[in-house]
């Protein structure tokens, strides 16, 4: 999907970058964010936001961005507040085109359910996939993604996540579990866990675990 955006919008890097902002249009970023977030080199990030700025879709904005950094007490390192003020930009609210915008780049489906699946292949040996939330255009989620396997490989499912923040415009929730963690956690009627299997949600994968879960007792 967002290779065929980008075949209309001129790049990839510009859909992400207008996902970004329509998914949070009161919130400003400077380059720094929008490349971290959308995933797009910093020199691509200010070629399309000039860009965005001729078309009115985003507008300078200055303002005080809240950072934690590491540094050093004595012999420890600890994180600290650090505000300062930055140049960046913002959604503009009078862009004549954002509802049809937002039918389009967000009103479409992000993934298909077996291209989802794909996307957690390397992660190790998959038994269970659910997509809630953003995938379902349902803001109340606790989560977007709830995975459960054996021997699961954090890092990839991490990296996995980063990639389709950056292609969605949005920070993920989710949760992952070992298999056997997993169902000692949702047969203690684990609050998280519920909130995800007793509510609308699409099963991408399902490998018999949900049928060892005990149904809503509510």
């Amino acid at each position: 999907m967002v290779e065929k955006l980008g075949q209309l919008f001129g790049s990839e890097a510009k859909v992400k970058i207008m996902r970004l902002f329509l998914l949070n249009q009161t919130q400003p970023f400077d380059a720094a964010d929008i490349s971290l977030r959308a995933r797009v080199t910093q020199a691509s990030c200010r070629s399309e936001m000039r860009d965005l700025v001729k078309a009115g879709f985003v507008k300078q904005k200055n303002y005080v961005k809240h950072t934690e950094v590491m540094r050093k007490r004595g012999r420890k390192k600890v994180a600290v507040h650090v505000a300062k003020k930055t140049g960046g930009w913002i959604f503009d609210e009078g862009f004549e085109y954002r509802e049809a915008l937002q039918n389009l780049l967000l009103d479409t489906e992000f993934l298909t359910p077996n291209d989802l699946a794909k996307r957690f292949k390397r992660a190790g040996k998959i038994k269970l996939l659910l997509a809630a939330g953003v995938f379902r255009k349902e803001e109340d989620s606790r989560l977007d993604i709830l995975l459960v396997g054996d021997n699961l490989k954090r890092g990839v499912v991490e990296k996995t996540i980063r990639v389709l923040e950056a292609e969605i415009g949005k920070e993920l929730a989710y949760a992952v579990f070992e298999t056997p963690e997993f169902l000692y956690r949702a047969n203690m009627y684990d609050k998280l866990i519920r909130d995800v299997i007793d509510f609308p949600h699409d099963q991408i994968i399902d490998q018999g675990v949900l049928s060892q879960v005990p149904k809503n007792i509510a």
